[in-house]
């Protein structure tokens, strides 16, 4: 479909990219919600939230608004009734194995006007780069944690926080 000129002024499509997590994909697609709730009612607002189809297969009778769409990519990570057996291969998965999908699904789509993604999803910002979108940053959980984070290094330096008195007492 075709936009005319005036649509594409008055259109905004929002790609966005959770983490595949619970604690992750709830409150992006609240975030998601807000905002279609939020828009202008002559804003075309269409939001695409691309998920695993293990992912969908959860989501899909979730209620949500008409104009957030489901996209999926394959199952290209370990499934998330397994993952807790081995958490530090499902996280390495979700950094080496999730980008080419969700890079490939783009090319199917009209180009979004920014990138939503998930703080965790590092490589998003590679695609955003690659295909001159923006990408806006997504962080799931509270600023203390966002603080704590972000400072590790500052805190390790300083002597808050001493991982080697922890290890010693276990």
């Amino acid at each position: 479909m075709e936009l005319t000129d005036v649509q594409a002024l008055l259109s905004c499509h929002i790609l966005a990219i959770p983490y595949p997590g619970r604690g992750h994909i709830n409150p992006l697609m609240n975030l998601c919600k807000l905002i279609t709730a939020m828009s202008k009612p002559n804003l075309l607002l269409r939001i695409s939230f691309i998920v695993t189809e293990e992912w969908f297969s959860f989501l899909k009778s979730d209620p949500k608004p008409d104009n957030i769409q489901f996209l999926t990519i394959p199952n290209v990570i370990p499934s998330e009734k397994e993952r807790s057996k081995d958490f530090e291969g499902f996280v390495k998965a979700v950094f080496t194995k999730m980008e080419v999908p969700v890079d490939s699904i783009l090319d199917g789509l009209p180009k979004p006007n920014v990138i939503l993604a998930d703080s965790f999803l590092p490589w998003a910002v590679s695609i955003g780069e690659r295909r001159n979108i923006p990408v806006a940053s997504f962080w799931p959980m509270s600023l203390t944690i966002f603080s704590i984070v972000y400072h590790h290094q500052l805190l390790l330096a300083n002597g808050h926080f001493d991982a080697r008195a922890r290890r010693k007492r276990s």
